[in-house]
């Protein structure tokens, strides 16, 4: 058979794991060939995955959902597109126990789209669909002989299942409409850039923070795993020598139960295997071994290079060069860890920034399009991809955060209930469907936290109670939780000198008991570390442009007629209010100093209001003992380290240079 020649690719799911090796591959190898890659970005896909096709021509990004009818068709004929490689999928088995509906509507209803649009248009001249070797279910312990391309498929979880019926589908149509289909069934894949939630770059960032490897049932299980750039060349021989109406297997005859997979990372990283592995529950099934023959590939041409010990070298290698790839994946590192797949992802773009609004990126002249796919005529309104819920309406941060909301056009809404009692939280989420919920209630203290020493019960039942039946009752409807959370926690120790530059970082301890506000907040931040569906985020002394809102820590100091003068971590709500709805986007979770890199003192701030407000403002210091005799509660000083944030989002700027460009020049008195 001769060898087929594409023009212009439309890979599917490329900025996630197995499709962007293969991406890469195509558009290093072939400057010839147009390469068109659409992704929604769910949280296991990242845009760095592309960065070695940034800068080439036959390169472009969209951003989209292959559900989406009007983007595919548009696609397909404004793009030219004769060949698509589709390999989007949701493929976490955890997760398809738990959320299995998320997997028919992306695995067999997308690709039904992609089909569908291929008919229509009738301008495709391959079709490759990217399925497993689960749809054979599972394979007999003593088999010698692996399943081959005419096995019987007997998928046994909700997502081999999906799969299996998507590849019903892409036969139906080869059969009826004539549709150049080739399906391939792939053995495991590990190699850089795989999200975490998988066996071996989960053993390998647990092995690096010297935690304990989890593994399911008794570790018996046997799999096949082949390197990432062994795959890569598999589609691309299949891509030019398959053949049309065929199913290629593409495997290994090199099995390795998970229980040695543990130990040989363990080895790796000089740790005992004994001490370092745990046994944990099992999945509802789990099937005991996956055997394929893939004699038929391997008759093309193709054939495994990368040895087991090589491989997971190069991947170690490759982990321990970049452990913060994926951000904050504690999440996924859980023995049984259920990913948020909401739709509307963010784009982490090569450069680092992000951007939530644009649907097509395409590279070549190094520019950002938007391009919007027409309509088809449908005046139906339809479903948002995101939809926030928000607690906190008459506090300072829940406003902000609607109006927000309203300037970016994300639908929003209020909740009613309050936190305390579950029943009416339960119903604001049945009513609203919202996709997150932003955590902005909670007692601070009217005027100041001197309030909470004489009301303690009132603190507690909202700072503690409430805000753990909110993150409890967002967990039982699969939701993540902002939680606006404080950094008054934490004061100047020998560890932490003030003016030494050595910031808390989010491990530490609390050490900050001054007040019973600190001691309410440290205690719920504390127990909300059991919520894996939580984003805790340490907002300290807050400054917004406003400088008549009252809760503004400049409005506050320069009303006073004495002030302290000790620099802290502050937040610049202007700056970092939209971060934290791109990281409900994210789906970022955990503990987060929410502070601007830096500290900035009492008398720097007064200094700045002085050159750009009041030339004629004047004021007084005192000490602390002078301060102590005139407040109930002593206050919180310290420097956070806000290294974790700024690197999920370097464009954070530092503390004086936020006030100035947030907050004093859009206030600037000439």
């Amino acid at each position: 058979m001769a060898n087929y020649t594409p023009k212009n690719i439309l890979i599917t799911g490329a900025a996630g794991f197995i499709a962007s090796h293969v991406a890469n591959r195509l558009i290093r190898s072939y400057p010839e060939y147009k390469i068109v890659v659409l992704d929604k970005l769910d949280y296991c896909s990242n845009l760095k995955n592309l960065l070695p096709s940034q800068s080439s021509s036959n390169f472009k990004f969209v951003k989209g959902d292959i559900g989406s009818a009007d983007l595919v068709n548009y696609l397909l004929i404004t793009e030219s597109i004769d060949t698509i490689m589709h390999f989007a999928a949701q493929t976490h088995v955890d997760n398809s126990f738990g959320n299995s509906f998320e997997f028919t509507k992306n695995n067999i209803y997308g690709t039904h789209v992609l089909l569908e649009a291929c008919k229509v248009t009738g301008q495709i001249r391959r079709f490759i669909h990217v399925s497993t070797d689960e749809v054979y279910g599972e394979t007999d312990e003593d088999a010698v002989v692996g399943n081959h391309e005419a096995s019987q498929l007997l998928p046994t979880n909700p997502y081999s299942a999906t799969k299996a019926g998507a590849e019903m589908l892409v036969m139906a149509y080869g059969r009826s409409y004539g549709l150049p289909v080739i399906t391939t069934r792939g053995n495991n894949v590990y190699g850089p850039n795989q999200f975490p939630e998988k066996l071996i770059p989960k053993f390998i960032l647990l092995a690096m923070r010297g935690k304990p490897l989890p593994i399911h049932g008794d570790g018996s299980n046997v799999r096949s795993y082949l390197y990432c750039e062994d795959v890569a060349e598999a589609f691309e021989v299949i891509l030019h020598k398959g053949e049309v109406g065929h199913v290629y297997n593409i495997g290994t005859k090199k099995e390795r139960r998970v229980i040695d997979v543990a130990k040989d990372i363990c080895n790796l990283f000089s740790m005992d295997p004994e001490g370092s592995i745990e046994f944990v529950e099992n999945r509802p099934f789990n099937d005991q071994r996956y055997f394929l023959d893939d004699q038929k590939l391997n008759n093309l041409g193709w054939s495994e290079r990368t040895t087991w010990e090589e491989g997971l070298k190069k991947t170690i290698e490759w982990y321990t060069k970049n452990p913060d790839w994926w951000g904050d994946v504690s999440g996924a590192l859980l023995p049984h860890p259920r990913m948020l797949m909401m739709p509307g992802g963010i784009e982490r773009h090569f450069d680092g920034s992000e951007d939530g609004q644009s649907p097509l990126l395409s590279s070549g002249s190094n520019q950002t399009h938007m391009v919007i796919p027409p309509s088809r005529g449908s005046n139906s309104p339809r479903k948002p991809s995101l939809k926030f819920l928000i607690y906190g309406r008459t506090g300072w941060i829940g406003g902000l955060l609607g109006q927000l909301c309203e300037k970016q056009g994300i639908p929003f809404e209020y909740g009613k209930g309050r936190l305390e009692y579950r029943s009416q939280l339960v119903a604001d989420i049945q009513s609203i469907k919202p996709t997150h919920i932003f955590n902005a209630a909670g007692v601070t203290g009217r005027p100041n936290v001197d309030w909470c020493e004489s009301h303690k019960t009132e603190t507690i039942r909202t700072n503690v109670a409430g805000t753990l039946t909110l993150a409890d009752v967002c967990r039982e409807h699969g939701l993540l939780m902002m939680n606006f959370a404080t950094g008054c926690i934490f004061e100047y120790d020998a560890q932490h000198p003030e003016g030494s530059g050595v910031g808390f970082v989010e491990e530490d301890k609390p050490n900050f008991t001054g007040s019973f506000y600190s001691k309410t907040k440290a205690m719920v931040e504390e127990l909300l570390k059991e919520y894996e569906n939580v984003c805790t985020l340490r907002v300290r002394m807050p400054i917004s442009s406003d400088l008549n809102n009252p809760r503004n820590f400049i409005t506050k100091i320069s009303r006073y007629s004495k002030v302290v003068n000790i620099p802290n971590s502050m937040t610049i709500l202007d700056e970092l209010l939209p971060i934290s709805i791109e990281m409900a986007k994210r789906n970022l979770r955990g503990i987060w100093n929410f502070t601007n890199p830096g500290v900035v003192s009492h008398n720097e701030i007064l200094e700045m209001y002085k050159a750009y407000i009041d030339p004629d403002f004047k004021w007084t210091n005192f000490t602390l003992e002078e301060q102590a005799k005139v407040i109930v509660a002593p206050r919180s000083n310290n420097e956070m380290d806000a290294a974790k944030l700024k690197r999920e989002f370097p464009e954070l700027l530092p503390i004086k240079e936020s006030l100035i460009k947030y907050v004093f020049q859009p206030n600037k008195r000439t």
